[in-house]
């Protein structure tokens, strides 16, 4: 054969600053070009930040927006965090990144937004609404997975172009329906790749669903033969099985995270995103199969 949810809770907790330099200084923020063409004013620079390794006297309360592949990861982070500092409160929100960045751009009142791509964060930065730049936090890979019993009988990749396979996907502008597709294309471009996999395999998609997380428990209930989702939601999953993609066709998933400009807690913000990058935070990732930044 050839080789080829969304959630909202909330989480006791007190930080210290830990990494201000990410977004030290004074915050020149960049805009897109208005309607017509003419370039629009400047943002409005944020308040400088403390100086890396400042305490918060009193850490406020935090909304931190998130994708939904960081659920189970975010959700061990905030136990960490209880068990050590008492006294403010984090309360997540777990969606498709493409779905929380609408949010904010709606008003949505957010102090991080933690994507699972580079893009949404971008978009935010663009329009005034984050700082730059972006905390590139974490990595991931694709995988794809099948029920446990396999009814499909898909064994590799080229297994998703067959006849009467149900593949279940996201939105077209969900982060992983992007990096799926590129999966794909690359797979199509291999040496032995049938003439026409990759319409084959689109032809086979029969659901597109809000977000990564769905995609998985479609698959876990039965629901679909084969979805492609990140590595780290097939490793604490229960009842798929990993088909894994070669690593030649295999994309990096970049995950990345920004201060929501309209926050009225920056250093608190800046507390989470130094906190995503030390080591605890870093721990906790790998322990749910993400990889190290890039």
């Amino acid at each position: 054969m050839n080789r080829w949810s969304h959630g909202m809770w909330t989480v006791p907790t007190t930080l210290t600053v830990a990494a201000s330099l990410l977004l030290g200084g004074t915050a020149a923020l960049a805009q897109s070009p208005a309607a017509g063409g003419s370039p629009a004013p400047a943002c409005t620079p944020l308040p400088t930040m403390a100086p890396l390794g400042s305490p918060v006297a009193t850490m406020p309360s935090l909304t931190i927006f998130a994708a939904a592949s960081l659920t189970k990861p975010f959700s061990v982070m905030g136990q960490a965090w209880a068990a050590q500092h008492a006294g403010s409160t984090l309360t997540f929100s777990f969606d498709a990144s493409s779905a929380l960045t609408a949010q904010i751009e709606q008003g949505a009142p957010s102090d991080v937004f933690a994507s699972a791509d580079t893009k949404n964060p971008q978009a935010l930065i663009d329009e005034c609404l984050a700082p730059a730049p972006i905390t590139d936090f974490a990595t991931n890979h694709l995988v794809i997975v099948v029920p446990t019993a396999n009814p499909a009988g898909i064994a590799s990749p080229a297994d998703l172009a067959k006849p009467g396979v149900r593949i279940v996907a996201a939105g077209p502008d969900v982060p992983i329906t992007r990096y799926a597709e590129q999966v794909i294309s690359n797979l199509a471009a291999q040496a032995g790749a049938p003439a026409g996999y990759a319409d084959a395999v689109h032809a086979n998609i029969v659901s597109r669903e809000d977000n990564v997380a769905q995609v998985l428990s479609k698959i876990e209930l039965g629901e679909g033969d084969a979805g492609i989702v990140y590595v780290s939601d097939a490793t604490s999953a229960t009842g798929v099985t990993a088909i894994q993609i070669p690593a030649a066709a295999n994309v990096l998933a970049t995950y990345g995270a920004v201060e929501v400009a309209a926050t009225t807690v920056p250093d608190g913000a800046a507390a989470f995103l130094g906190y995503l990058l030390g080591p605890e935070a870093q721990a906790i990732l790998a322990q749910f199969g993400f990889l190290p930044p890039q």
